[in-house]
Order: C-alpha cells, then sequence, then structure tokens
C-alpha cells in the first residue's frame, strides 16, 4: 500500500511545493502512468502532470494498474481561490454530491459523487498550524479546513492541501515550503512518526457541506411541519452520499453529523434534522468534537 501525491506543472500553488519536498533526501525516479512520471521515497509516490489538477480522473486506479501497488489514499496539491483574497492555506475533502445526473460538473469530478475523506484531514489541519507558526506565515496566512467541492474521480480516501488566495500567494516560496514540511513530516519522510494515523478525542473529520451543497428549495407556501418530502432540491442526495463516502474511510467508525446551527433558518435545520434521523445518522453535541 502507497500514498500518492499529485502535482501539476501549470499551478505554482501545486509544482512549488512538489518541487520543495522532491529536494529533500530519499526521492528517485519512479514508474510513468502512461506519460506521467513519478518519484518514489519510501512508501510515498509523487505524480506530477501537465494537466488540470481537477481534471485527471482515476489516478488511484491508473497507478494500480501501471505498477501493481494499491494506493491507499491520495494527496493532491493544489491553489485556493477565495472572494476574499486572503492568504491562505487549506485543507479538504472532494466531491459534488449535491449536484444532479443531468448537472455538469463547473471543476471536475461526477454528479452525485463524493470521495471518501482522508483520515489525515483533522490531524494535518492542526499540524499545518503548527508548521505555519514555526515559519512566521501567522497571522498573515490563515489556516482553515474548507468545505467539500470539486473533482477529480477517485475512489481512495483523498485531501486536497491548498495554497491561496492570489497568484501572489499561490508563488511564495515561503509557503511552499511550509506545505512540503507538512507531507515531510506528515508523512514520516524524515524515518519520525507520520501525523494521521492519531487523532484528538478519537475525533476525525469527514465531509463538510456548506449551504451551496445543500439545495432546498423554500416552502414558504407549505404548512409548517409537513414532511422533509415536501422540500425539493438535492441536499437529502448530498447528506446521503457525503454520509456513505465518510462511513466508507472510516470502517468502524462511528459517524456523527454537526450542525452549525447559525447557518441554517428555523424550516432548514427542520429539515435536515428529520432527515438525519431518518436516515440513522446521529447528530453529535459540541462536547463530542472537542
Amino acid at each position: 500500500m502507497v500514498t500518492l501525491v499529485v502535482a501539476t506543472t501549470i499551478d505554482p500553488a501545486s509544482i512549488g511545493p512538489a518541487s520543495a519536498l522532491l529536494a529533500m533526501p530519499g526521492w528517485h525516479p519512479g514508474p510513468f502512468v502512461q506519460d506521467i512520471p513519478s518519484f518514489v521515497n519510501g512508501e510515498v509516490r509523487l505524480l506530477k502532470h501537465d494537466n488540470s489538477i481537477v481534471k485527471e480522473d482515476n489516478l488511484d486506479k491508473r497507478w494500480e494498474d501501471a505498477t501493481g501497488e494499491v494506493a491507499d489514499e491520495v494527496i493532491f496539491l493544489s491553489r485556493h481561490t477565495a472572494v476574499s483574497n486572503r492568504p491562505a492555506l487549506t485543507v479538504h475533502p472532494i466531491g459534488v454530491p449535491h449536484l444532479g445526473e443531468d448537472e455538469t460538473p463547473p471543476s471536475g469530478g461526477k454528479p452525485g459523487w463524493a470521495g471518501p475523506p482522508n483520515p489525515r484531514i483533522g490531524p494535518w489541519l492542526r499540524l499545518l498550524k503548527t508548521i505555519a507558526e514555526t515559519h512566521n506565515l501567522i497571522p498573515e496566512f490563515e489556516v482553515t479546513l474548507e468545505a467539500t467541492h470539486h473533482g477529480p474521480v477517485v475512489n481512495t480516501p483523498t485531501m486536497f492541501v491548498e495554497i491561496g488566495s492570489t497568484e501572489e500567494y499561490w508563488k511564495r516560496q515561503d509557503a511552499a515550503q511550509v506545505i512540503a514540511l507538512l507531507l515531510w513530516e506528515g508523512l514520516a519522510l524524515g524515518g519520525r512518526s507520520g501525523v494521521g494515523n492519531w487523532n484528538r478525542k478519537g475525533v476525525w473529520v469527514g465531509h463538510l457541506l456548506s449551504g451551496y451543497s445543500l439545495p432546498m428549495e423554500d416552502p414558504s407556501d407549505i404548512k409548517v411541519g409537513n414532511r422533509t418530502n415536501d422540500i425539493g432540491g438535492t441536499w437529502k442526495q448530498a447528506i446521503k452520499v457525503s454520509f456513505e463516502a465518510t462511513q466508507s474511510a472510516f470502517p468502524g467508525g462511528e459517524i456523527l453529523a454537526h450542525l452549525d446551527n447559525k447557518s441554517f433558518k428555523s424550516w432548514q435545520k427542520n429539515a435536515i434534522t428529520s432527515f438525519l434521523a431518518e436516515q440513522n445518522i446521529k447528530i453529535g453535541r459540541p462536547g463530542d468534537f472537542y
């Protein structure tokens, strides 16, 4: 079982950290996946392609077909964009679980799909903050967890690690070095214990669904108290798909939902709460997550 790290040469926030990582000891050339070169260091395989990071689907399966090695996780390096333009270092799971079959994903993936979230997301968010503080990137850079979005399609536990939010910051060498150190330390490439198989209070992080991933038709003309079936939109699909993907990434784990009550109107909260109960998905209390 190996870890795949994927970078693209057309994105400075991707190739920058990849180049910084490859400059560290222990790497040597590996096999090609079609025309994509790879580099090997212990149980880590770094792939460096020349296409959009969200469009190269099924790299986990393509790697296995080409090499016979099974990838048990995939980590993508990419740029982050935000309306605020604030400099940021982010991690997040991937998928577009809210899209209908007739919709075209704007940034990769496939409609109604969510990738299994990588169990490293929670531990690495904390490690990333520690490394960023040590290298004096905080408070200039925000270290944050993003909601589930975009592709590419994979079937292996996956996460994105990103630098944002404008070209000026995508090219920052100090930010690239911090991301490289996150992988170096987190994957134990330096020979020490890696970060990812441990967690705080037994809590990991799965999918995060923002408002746009829970499209709900306003039932303004429906009496309060009616069944959740009366509220249209693909919100139930998004919840179910994300729950099942999270469950697949944590076999034997207890999956709890967390609701940010301030983000919902009362009718939305009531509908979601009722649907979670119908699906036998437990809602955690604040103390369950801290």
